[in-house]
């Protein structure tokens, strides 16, 4: 079947709820780890706590990828009715999570929302991939991009901006203060919202032959065969661009579960308390915890909008490459080498920042991000069968999940500390895992997915 190229508006609202889902991941991710330390979790304990994160997604996003390329309904379409269901329960979870009573529960909770953004997050990759011609591809993935450094630079300053508002940023031992709680809220209502807009704006494509498709569907395979013989035959390109996720989202899961300790620690100087170093039954001591308590809340609220910061200049990066992507076609290998390039500067310059500077080490890591996003998987649905997309999409979420199951179960306290103990030196490794990324770009060698090749060329 011939897909006929979409507009610029087409493609946004197809890619709108994208918007939620990086409300949902920004919060996540900037906002967790301050979570666990309010409820006393040690710094080397924090990435053990954040495993939930990709365990779930190494189950969930092929078994929601195949059971989609296998769905057909003539109103909801193919890929909708999974993100909706998604959408849904990630918005109970984002209102639930704030209000952890104890670490455990927080750290259970986390496993929920994350499973819940993974039902969401898959199918909108495949349906990019469905609903427009292999020529627009760059396009529509880049498009996704901009819209989700949108996300990340309003959620990861939400509590900030509510802060700002009036709405208490300070709070006792052991409880979430309230400017996180509200930012929470505001998060579960937008990730609903746009994905409700992409659901009723959006149409997708009946299967090309739909008796083959029925055929298909009665067959009585196994669904966990049916992966494990896709994950034999991956093409050699997905296995190649699998290396270069691997190094970069080991990066990514670094900063996420450790930014808030290192940069809090080692920029502002402002670490957390440990409750235990302090006698809350005294009077004087309670103050001190206070003070110390509300200015460790404040830094992170600063490493949180600082972190925004590589959503909003990812969003620049969006920008400029969907204005050229929407009348040429670019190198996607060397614009992927590039960014990851610059984002593992970004890293390595925060041994040496300032709490100032600190923003422009973001704006670099921007750029690594904004690419991450989009090159692997325009490059990727180049290189695969396309009646496969949404279990392909899945299974190469492997290439996301394996790095950074690794770094959570000791990679990043065991590299980290052959530099030292300090918090930052895992910043440090995160900058070196991305600058091995983008050296990996130059095992691609496919000139389809290098950039996309017209029949006849």
């Amino acid at each position: 079947m011939e897909k006929r190229k979409l507009g610029f508006w087409d493609i946004w609202n197809m890619s709108f709820g994208f918007l939620g889902i990086q409300f949902g991941f920004a919060l996540q991710g900037g906002f967790m780890s301050r979570i666990f330390q309010t409820l006393g979790a040690e710094k080397d304990a924090i990435p053990m706590l954040w495993i939930a994160a990709p365990l779930t997604g190494l189950l969930v996003q092929p078994i929601i990828g195949y059971m989609s390329d296998k769905t057909w309904s003539p109103k909801w379409g193919r890929r909708r009715p999974y993100f909706l269901v998604g959408a849904i329960l990630s918005s109970i979870a984002l209102l639930i999570v704030p209000h952890s009573p104890v670490l455990w529960v927080a750290a259970g909770l986390l496993w929920i929302l994350d499973a819940s953004i993974n039902i969401s997050m898959e199918p909108f990759r495949a349906l990019v991939a469905d609903n427009l011609p292999e020529s627009q591809r760059s396009y529509g993935f880049v498009v996704q991009t901009l819209i989700i450094g949108i996300g990340t630079w309003v959620a990861s300053n939400l509590p900030w901006m509510v802060s700002q508002l009036g709405v208490s940023n300070s709070a006792e031992s052991g409880v979430i203060p309230m400017s996180v709680k509200v930012a929470f809220g505001i998060g579960a209502f937008v990730f609903l919202g746009s994905v409700l807009f992409t659901v009723f704006t959006t149409k997708e494509y009946p299967p090309e032959n739909m008796e083959e498709f029925e055929k298909e569907k009665q067959k009585k395979n196994s669904f966990v065969k049916d992966i494990i013989d896709n994950i034999g035959s991956m093409p050699s390109t997905m296995k190649k661009l699998g290396v270069i996720q691997f190094f970069s989202w080991f990066a990514f899961f670094t900063m996420w579960s450790l930014a808030n300790p290192a940069l809090t620690e080692h920029v502002f100087k402002t670490p957390a308390p440990i409750e235990s170093s302090y006698d809350l039954t005294n009077t004087d001591q309670a103050l001190a915890f206070d003070v110390v308590n509300t200015a460790f809340q404040e830094s992170s609220n600063s490493v949180g909008s600082a972190m925004g910061v590589y959503g909003l200049s990812s969003m620049v990066f969006a920008l400029l490459l969907t204005f050229y992507t929407s009348k040429r076609n670019i190198n996607r290998k060397f614009v992927h080498m590039g960014s990851l390039f610059l984002g593992g500067l970004g890293f390595l310059l925060m041994y040496y920042t300032s709490p100032e500077n600190l923003k422009y080490c973001f704006v670099l890591i921007g750029f690594a991000w904004g690419s991450i996003l989009s090159m692997p998987y325009a490059m990727l649905s180049s290189a695969v069968d396309p009646k496969k997309m949404g279990v392909i999409m899945g299974i190469f979420n492997m290439f996301i999940v394996i790095p950074q199951i690794i770094a959570s179960v000791g990679g990043i306290n065991y590299i980290s500390g052959l530099l030292g103990d300090e918090a930052i030196n895992a910043m440090t490794v995160a900058g070196i895992s991305l600058i091995i990324a983008g050296l990996c770009n130059l095992l691609i060698t496919d000139k389809n997915a290098i950039s996309y090749q017209p029949k006849g060329n």
